[in-house]
């Protein structure tokens, strides 16, 4: 993989599957900016990756911050060849009836109208191009329901409906969209949970272990590049085969 000469736009990319997939693009020769609500992460991040690295402070979910975003990103960066659109939140863990509209709004606002904004926002300078590689972060929840936590289950499926709709828009046009499924990736929201919720986890990987950032970071590394020239429309899971298996 090359990414010489292309400009990426990570959002989500201060911690995490973002951070690591900065990295890595960095790393293969690519131009990267970064984009999180935490200016103090990103700037940090940025001065580790050297020259090559730009960032934009904004909260995804409010419509102006992030095109402003997209803006200065294209601005300081140059035209965005490749989007991965990775920001989420997990929202809050209710019963449906108890579930506050506004947490659901919330939810929605960052994991599915955020990336509508974006792809909207870039799509149009990618076909007149005739090049480029969008990608979406879903999840386990993407394909799989899950009690108690409805915003978060709804969004993740919706936002692999849009990467489908999306693909099929854009590949007439020289231009992929792609869905990569999270599993159970080590990141600072995993870490945050009680050790017996890790465990718990990684029993269920047919694995048997938690992934890390960095693992999922190489495959969309893979979807962002010229080497999946012909993936468009798909939904890729990195869980070590928990979506994969059915375990009696």
């Amino acid at each position: 993989m090359d990414f010489t000469g292309r400009h990426v736009v990570i959002t989500g990319a201060s911690t995490g599957i973002g951070r690591a997939t900065a990295d890595r693009i960095a790393a293969l020769g690519g131009r990267v900016t970064l984009i999180a609500r935490r200016a103090a992460l990103l700037e940090d991040a940025c001065a580790q990756l050297g020259a090559s690295a730009q960032w934009a402070a904004a909260d995804v979910g409010d419509k102006a911050q992030l095109l402003a975003a997209l803006d200065s990103a294209a601005a300081q960066n140059g035209p965005i060849d490749a989007l991965f659109l990775n920001a989420g939140t997990g929202g809050a863990f209710a019963p449906v009836q108890d579930y506050a509209d506004a947490v659901f709004d919330a939810v929605l606002a960052v994991n599915l109208k955020s990336p509508f904004w974006a792809i909207a926002h870039v799509l149009p300078g990618m076909v007149e191009r005739g090049r480029g590689s969008i990608l979406v972060t879903g999840s386990l929840a993407s394909e799989r329901g899950m009690a108690g936590n409805v915003g978060y289950v709804a969004s993740k499926h919706a936002v692999l409906g849009l990467a489908r709709a999306v693909a099929l828009e854009a590949a007439p046009h020289g231009v992929r969209c792609n869905c990569i499924v999270p599993g159970f990736i080590e990141t600072p929201m995993l870490d945050a949970l009680p050790p017996d919720a890790l465990a718990t986890m990684a029993a269920a990987t047919p694995q048997g272990r938690t992934g890390k950032a960095g693992e999922l970071a190489d495959v969309a590394a893979f979807l962002l590049s010229d080497a999946a020239s012909h993936v468009t429309g798909q939904s890729l899971a990195v869980d070590g085969g928990v979506l994969g298996t059915l375990r009696i």
